[in-house]
Order: structure tokens, then sequence, then C-alpha cells
């Protein structure tokens, strides 16, 4: 009979590096509002899917598009003032 300990080692072994650094979690958290706005678009989306768009359906769609096209742009001119050396735009 074979243990099955071998099993146990492979689950724990990679239990202390699994976790995410500081900075994916600063990422993570600067991305936030990109993530939340496509989750938005993506739940106007899905609740289409089972029936014609009315016109509310069609601006609740073009509004999280807006959104989540906003919150992009917003994280693109966040990264590029950060990156800009001596604060110089």
């Amino acid at each position: 009979m074979n243990p099955i300990v071998t099993v146990q080692d492979a689950v724990t072994a990679f239990a202390d590096f699994m976790e995410p650094t500081d900075a994916e979690l600063d990422a993570i958290e600067r991305e936030m509002p990109v993530i939340l706005a496509d989750v938005d678009l993506l739940d106007a989306y899905i609740t289409t899917l089972d029936r014609t768009p009315t016109e509310l359906d069609n601006r609740r769609i073009r509004r999280a598009r807006r959104r989540a096209l906003a919150a992009r742009l917003a994280l693109l001119n966040q990264d590029a003032g950060a990156s800009v050396p001596g604060g110089a735009a």
C-alpha cells in the first residue's frame, strides 16, 4: 500500500510563494476601476443575451461602454503621468 504523502507535499509545497507580491497587489488596485467597468459592461451584454435588446438596454450598454473606455483612459493617463521623469509633462 502506497501512502498519499506525496499529494500532501505537492499541495503544501507551493503555499509560501503563491501569494501575490505587494507590487502585484498595487497593480491590481490601480486597475480595479477598469475591472469593475468591464464587469458592468459584461453584465449589460449578458442581460440582453436571451431577448431582443430594448432602447433602455441599448442605452445601458452604451453607458457601460463609455464608462469602460473612460476608466481605461484614466488608467493610461495615470500611468503616463507617473512614468514621466522629473514630473515634466
